[in-house]
Protein backbone atom coordinates (compact mmCIF):
# COMPACT_ATOMS: atom_id res chain seq x y z
CA UNK A 1 0.00 0.00 0.00
CA UNK A 2 0.92 3.47 -1.20
CA UNK A 3 0.11 7.22 0.10
CA UNK A 4 -1.45 8.73 -2.54
CA UNK A 5 -2.57 13.03 -2.77
CA UNK A 6 -1.69 15.69 -0.91
CA UNK A 7 -0.22 13.99 2.09
CA UNK A 8 2.58 12.72 0.31
CA UNK A 9 3.30 16.33 -1.22
CA UNK A 10 3.53 17.25 2.29
CA UNK A 11 5.68 14.16 3.41
CA UNK A 12 7.66 15.54 0.81
CA UNK A 13 8.23 19.05 1.32
CA UNK A 14 8.83 17.91 5.12
CA UNK A 15 11.69 15.61 3.71
CA UNK A 16 13.48 18.43 1.80
CA UNK A 17 12.89 20.51 4.83
CA UNK A 18 14.67 17.75 7.17
CA UNK A 19 17.44 17.93 4.03
CA UNK A 20 18.34 21.32 5.17
CA UNK A 21 20.55 20.58 8.08
CA UNK A 22 22.79 18.46 5.54
CA UNK A 23 26.52 18.94 5.70
CA UNK A 24 28.00 20.96 2.45
CA UNK A 25 31.22 22.22 1.49
CA UNK A 26 32.04 25.71 2.70
CA UNK A 27 28.38 25.05 3.98
CA UNK A 28 27.25 26.62 0.47
CA UNK A 29 24.13 24.35 0.73
CA UNK A 30 24.79 23.82 -3.07
CA UNK A 31 20.90 21.97 -3.74
CA UNK A 32 17.45 22.99 -4.93
CA UNK A 33 14.46 20.66 -4.56
CA UNK A 34 11.36 20.37 -7.04
CA UNK A 35 8.74 18.98 -4.98
CA UNK A 36 5.24 17.51 -7.04
CA UNK A 37 2.52 15.21 -5.21
CA UNK A 38 4.13 12.01 -5.89
CA UNK A 39 7.61 12.50 -5.95
CA UNK A 40 10.56 15.07 -5.62
CA UNK A 41 13.41 16.11 -7.64
CA UNK A 42 17.25 16.85 -6.39
CA UNK A 43 18.86 19.30 -8.77
CA UNK A 44 22.71 21.09 -8.28
CA UNK A 45 22.06 24.77 -7.28
CA UNK A 46 25.68 25.64 -9.58
CA UNK A 47 25.16 29.15 -8.70
CA UNK A 48 26.48 27.74 -5.42
CA UNK A 49 29.35 25.95 -6.50
CA UNK A 50 33.35 26.43 -5.32
CA UNK A 51 34.70 27.28 -8.50
CA UNK A 52 38.27 27.82 -6.70
CA UNK A 53 38.57 24.59 -4.38
CA UNK A 54 35.95 22.83 -6.33
CA UNK A 55 35.92 23.24 -9.71
CA UNK A 56 34.24 19.86 -11.24
CA UNK A 57 31.94 20.31 -8.52
CA UNK A 58 32.64 17.26 -6.94
CA UNK A 59 32.08 17.92 -3.59
CA UNK A 60 29.30 20.16 -4.32
CA UNK A 61 27.50 16.74 -5.64
CA UNK A 62 29.36 15.22 -2.57
CA UNK A 63 27.03 17.62 -0.55
CA UNK A 64 23.47 17.32 -2.57
CA UNK A 65 24.30 13.49 -1.79
CA UNK A 66 24.30 14.22 2.23
CA UNK A 67 20.97 15.80 1.45
CA UNK A 68 19.43 13.38 -0.48
CA UNK A 69 19.71 11.29 2.62
CA UNK A 70 18.88 12.84 5.10
CA UNK A 71 15.43 13.23 3.18
CA UNK A 72 15.48 9.31 2.68
CA UNK A 73 16.07 9.28 6.81
CA UNK A 74 12.78 11.70 7.16
CA UNK A 75 10.60 9.93 4.85
CA UNK A 76 11.50 6.57 6.80
CA UNK A 77 10.03 7.81 10.10
CA UNK A 78 7.39 9.08 8.13
CA UNK A 79 6.58 5.80 7.37
CA UNK A 80 7.41 5.70 3.22
CA UNK A 81 10.47 4.17 1.52
CA UNK A 82 11.87 6.03 -1.13
CA UNK A 83 12.29 4.65 -4.85
CA UNK A 84 15.43 6.49 -5.37
CA UNK A 85 17.02 7.15 -9.16
CA UNK A 86 20.48 8.49 -9.78
CA UNK A 87 21.41 10.83 -12.30
CA UNK A 88 17.41 9.82 -13.72
CA UNK A 89 17.91 12.19 -17.07
CA UNK A 90 21.46 11.86 -18.97
CA UNK A 91 20.11 15.14 -20.96
CA UNK A 92 20.05 17.26 -17.22
CA UNK A 93 23.28 16.63 -15.65
CA UNK A 94 22.46 18.84 -13.10
CA UNK A 95 19.12 16.77 -12.11
CA UNK A 96 20.90 14.66 -9.81
CA UNK A 97 18.13 12.31 -8.18
CA UNK A 98 14.71 11.59 -8.62
CA UNK A 99 12.63 10.88 -5.19
CA UNK A 100 9.63 8.58 -5.30
CA UNK A 101 7.23 7.34 -2.13
CA UNK A 102 7.57 3.66 -1.92
CA UNK A 103 5.51 1.28 -0.05
CA UNK A 104 4.59 2.09 3.53
CA UNK A 105 7.45 1.40 5.54
CA UNK A 106 7.77 0.29 9.65
CA UNK A 107 10.84 2.68 10.54
CA UNK A 108 13.23 1.17 12.55
CA UNK A 109 15.33 2.05 15.79
CA UNK A 110 18.44 2.81 13.99
CA UNK A 111 16.45 5.23 11.08
CA UNK A 112 14.69 6.85 14.46
CA UNK A 113 17.90 7.16 15.96
CA UNK A 114 19.39 8.83 12.94
CA UNK A 115 16.73 11.04 12.15
CA UNK A 116 16.63 12.67 16.12
CA UNK A 117 20.38 12.81 15.27
CA UNK A 118 19.78 15.45 12.77
CA UNK A 119 18.71 18.11 14.95
CA UNK A 120 22.15 17.24 17.12
CA UNK A 121 24.23 16.79 15.02
CA UNK A 122 26.88 19.53 14.50
CA UNK A 123 30.08 20.13 12.30
CA UNK A 124 32.29 20.09 15.61
CA UNK A 125 35.78 21.66 14.71
CA UNK A 126 37.16 21.28 17.99
CA UNK A 127 39.46 19.04 19.12
CA UNK A 128 38.26 15.78 20.77
CA UNK A 129 39.45 13.62 23.89
CA UNK A 130 41.70 11.60 24.16
CA UNK A 131 38.96 8.55 24.35
CA UNK A 132 39.09 6.03 21.69
CA UNK A 133 36.23 5.85 19.24
CA UNK A 134 34.76 2.09 20.44
CA UNK A 135 35.29 -1.04 17.99
CA UNK A 136 31.84 -1.67 17.65
CA UNK A 137 31.38 1.61 16.75
CA UNK A 138 33.96 1.60 14.09
CA UNK A 139 32.34 -1.71 12.86
CA UNK A 140 29.02 -0.13 12.78
CA UNK A 141 30.33 2.85 10.43
CA UNK A 142 32.43 0.48 8.19
CA UNK A 143 29.13 -1.48 7.49
CA UNK A 144 27.26 2.00 6.71
CA UNK A 145 29.81 3.25 4.15
CA UNK A 146 29.52 -0.42 2.65
CA UNK A 147 25.43 -0.30 2.97
CA UNK A 148 25.57 3.32 1.14
CA UNK A 149 27.74 1.44 -2.07
CA UNK A 150 30.92 2.89 -0.84
CA UNK A 151 33.63 2.21 1.43
CA UNK A 152 35.63 3.43 4.70
CA UNK A 153 39.72 3.20 5.05
CA UNK A 154 40.31 3.66 9.13
CA UNK A 155 44.03 5.17 9.39
CA UNK A 156 46.29 3.76 11.57
CA UNK A 157 49.79 4.95 12.78
CA UNK A 158 51.70 5.84 9.78
CA UNK A 159 49.11 6.38 7.48
CA UNK A 160 47.74 9.36 10.09
CA UNK A 161 50.81 11.07 9.77
CA UNK A 162 50.18 10.80 6.05
CA UNK A 163 46.89 12.63 6.22
CA UNK A 164 49.05 15.26 8.63
CA UNK A 165 51.02 15.94 6.28
CA UNK A 166 48.60 16.50 3.57
CA UNK A 167 46.47 18.02 5.20
CA UNK A 168 49.40 20.98 5.95
CA UNK A 169 50.07 20.16 2.23
CA UNK A 170 46.29 21.22 1.34
CA UNK A 171 46.54 24.53 3.02
CA UNK A 172 49.91 25.58 2.01
CA UNK A 173 48.64 25.30 -1.53
CA UNK A 174 45.43 26.46 -1.43
CA UNK A 175 46.33 29.10 -0.02
CA UNK A 176 49.36 30.77 -1.74
CA UNK A 177 46.64 31.21 -4.45
CA UNK A 178 45.55 34.61 -4.48
CA UNK A 179 41.41 33.31 -5.70
CA UNK A 180 40.97 30.91 -3.16
CA UNK A 181 41.55 33.32 -0.35
CA UNK A 182 38.96 35.51 -1.94
CA UNK A 183 36.62 32.20 -2.42
CA UNK A 184 37.17 31.42 0.97
CA UNK A 185 36.24 34.87 2.60
CA UNK A 186 33.26 35.21 0.83
CA UNK A 187 31.91 32.22 2.59
CA UNK A 188 33.15 33.05 5.81
CA UNK A 189 32.94 35.87 8.28
CA UNK A 190 34.55 38.40 6.13
CA UNK A 191 33.14 41.65 5.71
CA UNK A 192 31.93 40.11 2.33
CA UNK A 193 30.69 37.46 2.90
CA UNK A 194 26.77 36.64 2.09
CA UNK A 195 23.93 37.27 4.75
CA UNK A 196 22.07 34.41 3.25
CA UNK A 197 21.85 31.42 6.18
CA UNK A 198 24.89 29.94 4.49
CA UNK A 199 28.57 29.97 4.42
CA UNK A 200 31.00 29.70 7.58
CA UNK A 201 30.76 32.18 10.10
CA UNK A 202 33.76 32.75 13.11
CA UNK A 203 31.99 31.06 16.15
CA UNK A 204 31.85 27.26 14.26
CA UNK A 205 35.26 27.68 13.31
CA UNK A 206 38.50 26.73 15.78
CA UNK A 207 41.52 29.29 16.67
CA UNK A 208 44.64 27.13 15.77
CA UNK A 209 45.89 24.38 18.11
CA UNK A 210 47.99 21.31 18.58
CA UNK A 211 46.13 18.52 16.87
CA UNK A 212 47.69 15.11 15.07
CA UNK A 213 46.12 16.47 11.65
CA UNK A 214 45.82 19.97 10.93
CA UNK A 215 41.99 21.57 10.75
CA UNK A 216 41.39 24.45 7.95
CA UNK A 217 41.62 27.89 9.37
CA UNK A 218 38.30 29.48 8.05
CA UNK A 219 38.17 32.40 10.37
CA UNK A 220 39.75 35.69 8.60
CA UNK A 221 42.45 36.94 11.28
CA UNK A 222 41.22 38.70 14.21
CA UNK A 223 37.63 37.56 14.36
CA UNK A 224 36.94 35.72 17.36
CA UNK A 225 36.42 31.93 17.38
CA UNK A 226 35.38 28.68 18.78
CA UNK A 227 37.55 27.77 21.72
CA UNK A 228 39.23 24.29 20.61
CA UNK A 229 39.54 23.11 24.26
CA UNK A 230 42.24 20.77 26.10
CA UNK A 231 42.10 17.69 23.59
CA UNK A 232 44.33 17.06 21.03
CA UNK A 233 42.40 14.60 18.94
CA UNK A 234 44.38 11.50 20.99
CA UNK A 235 41.77 9.65 20.45
CA UNK A 236 40.74 10.45 17.44
CA UNK A 237 39.11 8.10 14.60
CA UNK A 238 40.71 9.12 11.14
CA UNK A 239 39.07 7.54 8.02
CA UNK A 240 38.78 7.80 4.24
CA UNK A 241 35.66 7.55 2.46
CA UNK A 242 36.26 6.41 -1.23
CA UNK A 243 34.37 4.44 -3.70
CA UNK A 244 35.12 2.56 -6.53
CA UNK A 245 34.23 4.90 -9.44
CA UNK A 246 34.70 8.55 -9.35
CA UNK A 247 31.78 10.04 -11.62
CA UNK A 248 28.15 11.71 -9.98
CA UNK A 249 26.73 8.95 -8.99
CA UNK A 250 29.44 7.89 -7.11
CA UNK A 251 29.91 11.20 -5.53
CA UNK A 252 26.34 11.23 -4.43
CA UNK A 253 26.75 7.75 -3.07
CA UNK A 254 29.96 9.35 -0.81
CA UNK A 255 27.62 12.14 0.17
CA UNK A 256 24.91 9.55 0.95
CA UNK A 257 27.41 7.73 3.25
CA UNK A 258 28.84 10.72 4.88
CA UNK A 259 25.39 11.30 6.43
CA UNK A 260 24.96 7.64 7.71
CA UNK A 261 28.10 7.92 8.83
CA UNK A 262 27.87 11.60 10.81
CA UNK A 263 24.23 10.93 12.11
CA UNK A 264 25.45 6.92 13.50
CA UNK A 265 28.36 8.86 15.22
CA UNK A 266 25.76 11.33 16.96
CA UNK A 267 23.83 9.37 17.42
CA UNK A 268 26.30 6.93 19.44
CA UNK A 269 27.44 10.27 21.77
CA UNK A 270 30.56 11.77 19.18
CA UNK A 271 31.13 14.19 17.41
CA UNK A 272 32.62 14.69 13.82
CA UNK A 273 33.48 16.71 10.57
CA UNK A 274 34.96 15.87 7.55
CA UNK A 275 38.22 17.06 6.20
CA UNK A 276 37.44 17.88 2.50
CA UNK A 277 40.59 20.10 1.78
CA UNK A 278 42.63 16.97 1.36
CA UNK A 279 40.71 16.03 -1.63
CA UNK A 280 40.12 19.54 -3.07
CA UNK A 281 43.73 19.71 -4.52
CA UNK A 282 44.59 17.31 -7.41
CA UNK A 283 48.26 16.54 -6.15
CA UNK A 284 46.70 16.00 -2.52
CA UNK A 285 44.18 13.75 -3.44
CA UNK A 286 46.48 11.76 -5.98
CA UNK A 287 48.86 11.49 -2.78
CA UNK A 288 46.03 10.22 -0.72
CA UNK A 289 44.91 7.73 -3.01
CA UNK A 290 48.37 6.06 -2.73
CA UNK A 291 47.49 6.18 1.06
CA UNK A 292 44.75 4.17 0.14
CA UNK A 293 47.30 1.66 -1.82
CA UNK A 294 45.29 2.62 -5.09
CA UNK A 295 42.44 1.00 -4.40
CA UNK A 296 39.54 3.61 -5.08
CA UNK A 297 38.76 7.29 -5.26
CA UNK A 298 39.18 9.14 -2.30
CA UNK A 299 36.44 11.55 -1.88
CA UNK A 300 37.29 12.93 1.35
CA UNK A 301 38.52 12.12 4.54
CA UNK A 302 36.62 12.52 8.10
CA UNK A 303 37.41 12.73 11.84
CA UNK A 304 35.24 11.70 14.73
CA UNK A 305 35.81 11.10 18.25
CA UNK A 306 34.61 12.33 21.59
CA UNK A 307 34.38 15.76 21.61
CA UNK A 308 34.72 18.17 24.64
CA UNK A 309 31.68 19.70 27.12
CA UNK A 310 29.82 21.67 25.44
CA UNK A 311 27.83 21.91 22.09
CA UNK A 312 29.65 24.26 19.08
CA UNK A 313 27.32 26.44 17.38
CA UNK A 314 24.83 25.35 15.10
CA UNK A 315 26.21 26.67 11.24
CA UNK A 316 23.33 29.16 9.71
CA UNK A 317 20.58 27.50 7.20
CA UNK A 318 18.89 28.57 4.10
CA UNK A 319 15.20 29.46 4.17
CA UNK A 320 12.79 26.80 3.06
CA UNK A 321 11.52 29.03 0.60
CA UNK A 322 14.82 29.27 -0.77
CA UNK A 323 15.80 25.90 -1.97
CA UNK A 324 12.26 24.57 -2.26
CA UNK A 325 10.24 24.82 -5.68
CA UNK A 326 6.59 23.32 -5.08
CA UNK A 327 4.92 22.26 -8.70
CA UNK A 328 1.50 20.65 -8.80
Amino acid sequence: MTTNGPATGRTLRVAAQVALNAPSIFNTQPWRWVVEEQSMQLWADRARQLLVADPDGRLLTVSCGAALHHAKVALAVAGHTADVQLMPDPAEPDLLAEVRIGPDHEPTSDERAAYAAISQRRTDRRAFTGEPVPVLVVQRLIALAEREGTHLAVLRGGEIDDLAILAARAAELQFADPAYRHELAAWTAAPNAPANGSGVPAETAVSPSPRRVPIREFAPPGLPTLDPGDGTDAGTLYAVLFSDEDGPAAWLRAGQALSALLLAATAAGLAGSPISDVTEHTLTRERLRHVLAGIGAPQLALRIGYPPAGTPPASPRRRLGEVVNLTG
